[in-house]
């Protein structure tokens, strides 16, 4: 399974629930994930689906799959843009329909992002193919930087080399890609290397994806937080001089790093909010994202399991902006813990997802953040 992140095109910046053009968050996901099929020539170590050979009895129907399409147009009112689509898995090269879906995507205004795995099924042609029928982006994943490291997460020999080779064929193309990595206790000493090997590559984004442990990501070992801290402020580091972006999945500390820097650099609150890191503010589990399983259950985000309801019974949109749990996760001031109090809540929410799996409440403190927030005054 490739992780179930795309680069998409930029949006204006985001700033806590509301953008300052207007988006609310409360009315739409900037987001849906769309797993489209949990089908995958892959087993790696970190699925979060459980990725497996053959479809699972169930999966949405082209017909259901194409009703959801009109369903996410009720996302936008008069003036307001349509939320972009991730179809991800498994495999979405799986799906035989594919085509199909991507047309009526397409057709509806519907921006379309595409998360393949890295398997024979990945072919030049197939990565031409997505560009010519407007796939917007591609996400590759990446987690090592020689072949030992990474297949030993794929569990199939020959993906690294198979990966590298998608990258520069992708480039070719002219179709953007982000590639993202897993982080662990037992990967992040390899994170040097891996950017320095990036370096040599066209991307457009790098995306560290910090373990949950759900799927069979709960073999895997989580960084404890004071080793989180130290790789994220690493990334700032290493993301100020990157030729791509430096992003994070699961690890919404990122931001708080970023925003303290530059407010002790002297920036107001306002320079703060109009800095290009600010287009993630806000972003997290059920906060401009939201992920519908292969089956048609609707989740805050992939690695947040727990299900609002079924998109074959009821209206995604009713979904989103109306189930208590959504409507919770998307007010910092239900948070619990040093994330309920912390001053960059607004910017940051943490890890609704590790809140879960840790805790078993999705309104508790991300346990991956060491930070004490200031008392309140």
């Amino acid at each position: 399974m490739s992780h179930p992140a795309a680069v998409r095109p930029a949006h204006p910046h985001g700033i806590g629930s509301v953008r300052p053009d207007g988006w609310a968050y409360q009315r739409s996901p900037m987001i849906v994930y769309w797993e489209l099929t949990n089908a995958c020539g892959l087993a790696c170590r970190h699925c979060r689906a459980t990725a497996m050979p053959d479809p699972a009895p169930g999966e949405l129907s082209t017909a259901q799959a194409i009703a959801l399409l009109d369903d996410i147009l009720g996302f936008a009112g008069p003036g307001e843009a349509l939320p972009h689509v991730v179809m991800t898995g498994g495999d979405p090269l799986r799906r035989g329909d594919l085509p199909e879906l991507i047309a009526a995507a397409t057709a509806r205004g519907i921006g379309v992002s595409l998360a393949p795995a890295v398997t024979p099924l990945l072919t030049r042609e197939r990565i031409f193919w997505m560009k010519e029928v407007g796939i917007q982006a591609i996400s590759l994943s990446l987690d090592g930087s020689t072949a030992a490291y990474h297949d030993g997460v794929r569990m199939v020999p020959g993906t690294f080399d198979a990966t590298l080779e998608a990258l520069d064929i992708a480039a070719e193309a002219g179709l953007p890609v982000q590639v993202n990595t897993l982080v662990t206790a037992t990967t992040a000493a390899d994170l040097p290397a891996i950017f320095d090997l990036l370096s040599g590559h066209t991307l457009q984004q790098w995306s560290l994806f910090f373990l949950i442990s759900i799927g069979r990501g709960s073999e895997l070992t989580e960084l404890s937080p004071g080793d989180a801290e130290r790789v994220l402020a690493w990334a700032q580091g290493v993301g100020r001089e990157a030729s791509f972006r430096v992003k994070t999945t699961e690890a919404m500390h990122y931001r708080r790093l970023g925003a303290a820097a530059l407010l002790r650099a002297g920036k107001t609150k306002e320079q703060v909010e109009a800095h290009p890191m600010s287009r993630a503010f806000g972003i997290r589990d059920g906060n401009g994202i939201v992920f519908v399983s292969n089956l048609g259950d609707v989740t805050p985000s992939g690695f947040l399991p727990l299900s609002v309801g079924n998109v074959k019974e009821r209206s995604l949109v009713e979904l989103y902006r109306h189930d208590p749990l959504m409507r919770s996760l998307r007010d910092p001031d239900q948070f619990k813990g040093r994330c309920g109090v912390c001053e960059f809540h607004d910017w940051c929410g943490g890890s609704r997802a590790r809140a879960y799996a840790w805790t078993g409440d999705p309104l508790e403190s991300d346990p991956l953040c060491p930070y004490t927030p200031k008392p309140v005054s």
